[in-house]
């Protein structure tokens, strides 16, 4: 069976373009990159998940820390990236603004083979990008989803 993520991605208005909330994967392998380094906020879809859109919004607070904002959020789509399906909801979200991110974490061997195990954050950082940086931060699996949102935006039926 396929794994399936739930995603948020929010977008309000920019100056020059529309932006985006991604975030930055945290631990050791991610800590010194940016291009492909980003994600949406999202996590696994369990079994006991009937409503993916709930699912979606539970992930996002457990990656940022706070719960996602209060928004008309629409589906806008499923994409395959890294063996996984990704179900995403978009939602315009003008206001929305995180001083800190407080990520869960995950434990690791590290360095590898030094027997110790250390946590790391999901997410070491967040914030707004336009859509065109934003496309060379995104992991390269998750860069279709940003097309989607420009393309429904460009329609005006909204997301």
């Amino acid at each position: 069976m396929t794994v399936r993520s739930a995603a948020v991605l929010l977008h309000r208005p920019g100056a020059q373009d529309t932006e985006v909330w991604i975030a930055h994967m945290g631990g050791p392998f991610w800590a010194r990159k940016n291009e492909g380094a980003w994600s949406l906020p999202k996590g696994i879809v369990e079994d006991a998940d009937r409503d993916e859109l709930a699912a979606a919004l539970r992930e996002f607070a457990e990656e940022m820390g706070v719960p996602a904002p209060d928004a008309a959020y629409v589906a806008l789509g499923e994409f395959r990236a890294s063996g996984k399906v990704f179900v995403v909801w978009a939602a315009e979200t003008p206001d929305f603004e995180l001083a800190e991110v407080r990520s869960n974490t995950f434990e690791l061997e590290w360095p590898p083979r030094s027997g110790r195990t250390q946590a790391f954050p999901e997410i070491d950082a967040a914030g707004w990008f336009a859509l065109d940086e934003a496309v060379t931060k995104l992991a390269k699996g998750q860069r279709p989803i940003l097309e989607a949102l420009r393309a429904v935006l460009a329609t005006g039926e909204g997301a």
